[in-house]
């Protein structure tokens, strides 16, 4: 009788599919999603915290330049002749132009016109390039192939030397500097948006979510909505971004070229392009808005790149 197995003695009461004590309990919720992951990414991305907090500022900057203007209260259009080139003082902290406008006013409130066309550009672009790009990979065929064939026509156009050609023809219109820069941009700015979109669209629409919502009956534009928009849209994000600061720094060119945004409103390109004549003398109205400049382009492309590793995988 010695050999025979005594029964295992019952569990304790309340231990039965119970973790172990001092194991914190797993939080029941959705499961994790690509944006859900990417966020998390993100908040631990020295590069995005330091891009984000730049950007905001000159958000911010854009928005309420008031807000700045305390350190140095000069009005960005009030200029003397007779302080032209002055350096910096305790009322001017960045000195004066050549035309003997506040420096530091100036380059304030040149953030929000430079931000404006940069933004307005990149919306305009998401929103064009990817409505086409949506089309054309979904439904292939002809509609693919002309929309293709008339994207490359853009692609082959130097995109400078178009938004040049674009508003040196149209300046002087009925439309004002900064409506023509954007409108300029963005017709050279979109097939790139169009490619990203195509693609992502190509690639999700095989996919076994969307051949069932086909079985089930949905129509076109649900499909397109509600199936292949939400998977296709973290590229074109990331394109975005980058595209954004790009954007930022080719108003600036276009202003530098003479063609760009024009007095009386104020953008750093301006800015630069008024100050180079007189560099060698006076440099600092042409080093501060060129700062300004840099960082901003650098902001943005720091944060499409961390928003790009972030939302792929395979670079996690």
């Amino acid at each position: 009788m010695s050999d025979i197995q005594q029964p295992a003695p019952p569990l304790p009461p309340n231990t039965v599919g119970t973790q172990p004590p001092g194991t914190p309990a797993k939080k029941e919720g959705r499961p994790a999603s690509l944006w859900t992951d990417a966020w998390h990414d993100l908040r631990r991305r020295p590069i995005f915290i330091i891009s984000l907090i730049l950007i905001t500022v000159l958000v911010v900057m854009a928005a309420w330049p008031s807000l700045f203007s305390a350190i140095d209260p000069s009005d960005p259009r009030t200029c003397e002749l007779a302080t032209a080139r002055q350096g910096p003082s305790s009322g001017h902290i960045f000195g004066r132009d050549n035309l003997g406008c506040d420096t530091y006013a100036r380059s304030i409130y040149g953030a929000r016109n430079s931000l404006l066309i940069g933004l307005t550009t990149t919306v305009a672009t998401m929103l064009i390039g990817g409505i086409f790009g949506m089309i054309a990979g979904y439904f292939g065929g002809a509609t693919d192939t002309i929309s293709s064939r008339v994207t490359e026509i853009f692609f082959a156009i130097p995109s400078i030397l178009g938004a040049l050609l674009i508003a040196a023809t149209f300046r002087g219109g009925p439309l004002s500097s900064i409506t023509l820069v954007i409108i300029a941009l963005t017709v050279l700015g979109w097939p790139m948006t169009f490619r990203i979109m195509r693609a992502a669209v190509i690639t999700a629409k095989n996919q076994d979510f969307v051949v069932a919502a086909k079985a089930l009956g949905a129509g076109h534009v649900r499909i397109m909505s509600r199936h292949l928009l939400p998977n296709a849209l973290a590229p074109v994000i990331v394109i975005a971004t980058i595209n954004l600061g790009g954007f930022i720094a080719a108003e600036a060119a276009l202003s530098f070229l003479g063609v760009g945004v024009t007095s009386p409103d104020i953008s750093w390109g301006l800015m630069i392009s008024d100050a180079r004549n007189r560099f060698l003398d006076a440099p600092l109205p042409l080093i501060f808005p060129a700062v300004f400049l840099s960082i901003t382009v650098l902001a943005f492309i720091m944060l499409g790149d961390a928003v790009r590793d972030a939302l792929d995988p395979k670079l996690r």
